[in-house]
C-alpha cells in the first residue's frame, strides 16, 4: 500500500532547505513518506543551493528529492527590480515554478496528505496551487518566533506609517512590535527600509497571505526560548485585523542534533575536525558566516589581523568575496578562495598551529559541538543561532542581512547569551574590535557569564526535543490537525 506523502517546498536558499530537510525527518519518524520539491536554478547556474541539495540527498536516502524545472517557454526576467543595484528578485522565478509544482502534485495527488510551504513560497502564491488541488497547506517559518511576530505585524505597521513612507525615512525612532524588545528601524531587513523595493512588496504580500491561507504555522524554535513572542502570536496581537493560525514550535531542528558526533566526524572526514581534535577543551573561537556570508578583501584582512593579535586559537571559514558585495539567492556558487591573495602576507604561516582557515565550507554543527570549540562568531542566521544554542556556546553577533539584526537583538538583549561585534553596520569592522571581542568572550568573567547562560539554554533545548518534551508534544499536535 502506498504511504501518504507530505510534500515540502523550501523555496530557495540553503538556510531554508536545511531546516526543511530536518522537518522531513520528523515526518519520516511518524510513518509518512516525504518528498522535498527543489526548484532548479536558472539555466547555466550552479548556486550555493545546488551543492546543498546534493549533500542533503546523499545524507538522507529515505527522503525523495524532486527537482522541478521551469516551464520551457518561460524565460524569467531575473533583473526585474526597481533598483538595478539590488540583487535580482527571486520571486519572479518562484512564481514561474507554481506551474510545475501544480503538475507534480496532480500526478501524485491521491497520496498527498499535506503541502508544507516555506515563507518564500507564499511570496509567490504557491498556496493557490494547494487550494486549487484541495491539498491542506501549512507554512514553515525557518526563522525565530520573534521575527515571525515582526513579519506578521509588518503590514499593519506599514499601514500605520503610510504607504508612501518607508521605515528608512523615520530615523532612529524606536519600533515596538508585539512579542519583541524595542529596536531601531535599521535593525529591520534592509529591504524593509525602502517602501518601493519590489522584494519588500512581495514580502508584505506573503505575510498578509500566511494568516489568511495556511492551516497552521510550524516554527523552528521551542517554547522556553521564545515564550514572549509566542504569547503575542497566540493572542492574535501580531495580526490585529485578522486571524492567526495555530503556531506549532517543533524545534530546535538542526543538522546532526542528537547524533553521534564522533562517528559522524569520521564519516565526513573534514580536515578541520581532525585539527580540532588536537586542541585543548573550549579553547577555539569558530568564525563562520553562513552560505551567503562573504566579505570583501579589506574586511577579511581586518579579521585576520584581529585574530592574530588576539592570541586566541581559531577556526575560520573563509569564502571568496562576492562581486556585488550583497546576498543573492540566484547568484552563482563562489569559487574556492585564494587564501594567499586574500589574507595578509604571512598570516597563515604566523598563525599555523593555533589557527585553521577552512576554504568555503565546514561541517558547522559538528564543529560547534566539538569539545575544543569555546565560542562562535556568527552572522546570526537562525539556523546558526540554534546550532550555537544546541552546543551551549556564547555568540559573538555579526549580522549581515535579512532578519539577522533582529536575531542579534534577541540573542544579546533577550537571551543574554551573546555580545555584539561593534561596527557591524559600518563599512568595515576594525581589527581592534575583532581582537577585543574575541579576547573578551574567551577570557573575561563577563564572557564566562555568557557561556553559563548559553549552557542553560542548551539544557532547555534538549529537554524540548527529548521524549515527553514540549516540541515533541507540539509536533504530535500538528500531526493531529492533518486528520
Amino acid at each position: 500500500m502506498t504511504r501518504e506523502t507530505v510534500v515540502l517546498n523550501p523555496g530557495m536558499g540553503v538556510g531554508h532547505l536545511v531546516p526543511m530537510v530536518e522537518l522531513g525527518k520528523l515526518f519520516l519518524r511518524h510513518g509518512l513518506a516525504v518528498t522535498v520539491v527543489v526548484n532548479a536554478p536558472p539555466a547555466n547556474k550552479s548556486t550555493d543551493t545546488s551543492a546543498a541539495v546534493s549533500r542533503a540527498a546523499a545524507a538522507n536516502p529515505s527522503i525523495h528529492f524532486q527537482v522541478l524545472l521551469p516551464p520551457p517557454d518561460a524565460v524569467p526576467d531575473l533583473t526585474a527590480n526597481t533598483d538595478s543595484l539590488e540583487p535580482p528578485n527571486p520571486f519572479v522565478l518562484l512564481r514561474l515554478m507554481n506551474a510545475p509544482l501544480r503538475d507534480y502534485l496532480r500526478a501524485i495527488l491521491p497520496t498527498v496528505r499535506a503541502l508544507v510551504l516555506d515563507m518564500f513560497c507564499f511570496c509567490a502564491d504557491a498556496v493557490d496551487v494547494a487550494a486549487e488541488l484541495g491539498v491542506p497547506a501549512y507554512a514553515f517559518y525557518t526563522g525565530s518566533a520573534s521575527s515571525l511576530a515582526v513579519n506578521l505585524h509588518l503590514p499593519h505597521m506599514q499601514a500605520q506609517i503610510g504607504d508612501a513612507t518607508s521605515f528608512g525615512d523615520i530615523g532612529d525612532k524606536t519600533l515596538c512590535f508585539p512579542g519583541n524588545r524595542p529596536f531601531r528601524p535599521r535593525e529591520l531587513p534592509s529591504l524593509a527600509l525602502d517602501r518601493g523595493n519590489e522584494v519588500y512588496k512581495h514580502f508584505l504580500h506573503a505575510f498578509q497571505r500566511i494568516p489568511e491561507t495556511s492551516r497552521g504555522i510550524v516554527v523552528n524554535t521551542f517554547e522556553w526560548l521564545e515564550s514572549k513572542a509566542l504569547r503575542a502570536l497566540r493572542a492574535g496581537d501580531c495580526v490585529p485585523a485578522g486571524h492567526t493560525p495555530p503556531v506549532y514550535c517543533v524545534g530546535p531542528m538542526v543538522s546532526g542534533a542528537g547524533e553521534d558526533k564522533k562517528n559522524k566526524r569520521h564519516q565526513r572526514g573534514h580536515e578541520c575536525l581532525g585539527w580540532l581534535d588536537g586542541q585543548p577543551e573550549k579553547s577555539v573561537v569558530f568564525l563562520c558566516f553562513g552560505s551567503m556570508g562573504s566579505f570583501p578583501k579589506a574586511q577579511l584582512q581586518e579579521i585576520a589581523e584581529g585574530l592574530e593579535k588576539s592570541g586566541q586559537r581559531f577556526l575560520w571559514v573563509v569564502q571568496s568575496p562576492r562581486n556585488d558585495g550583497g546576498p543573492d539567492l540566484l547568484a552563482d556558487a563562489l569559487p574556492e578562495p585564494d587564501l594567499e591573495a586574500l589574507l595578509p602576507e604571512g598570516f597563515l604561516e604566523r598563525t599555523a598551529g593555533r589557527g585553521f582557515v577552512a576554504k568555503s565550507w565546514a561541517p558547522q554543527a559538528e564543529v560547534l559541538c566539538h569539545r575544543a570549540t569555546g565560542a562562535f562568531v556568527t552572522h546570526c542566521g537562525w539556523n546558526s543561532t540554534l546550532e550555537g544554542i544546541m552546543a551551549g556556546l556564547p555568540l559573538v553577533c555579526w549580522p549581515l542581512y535579512a532578519e539577522q539584526k533582529q536575531n542579534k537583538v534577541f540573542v544579546v538583549e533577550e537571551m543574554g547569551a551573546g555580545v555584539e561585534m561593534a561596527g557591524y553596520d559600518e563599512e568595515v569592522v576594525k581589527a581592534a574590535e575583532v581582537e577585543e571581542k574575541v579576547r573578551w568572550v574567551m577570557e573575561s568573567e563577563a564572557g564566562q557569564a555568557l557561556r553559563e547562560r548559553a549552557m542553560a539554554a542548551k539544557v532547555k533545548a534538549y529537554e524540548a526535543v527529548d521524549e515527553g518534551g514540549a516540541s515533541r508534544a507540539a509536533f504530535a499536535e500538528f500531526l493531529r490537525d492533518f486528520y
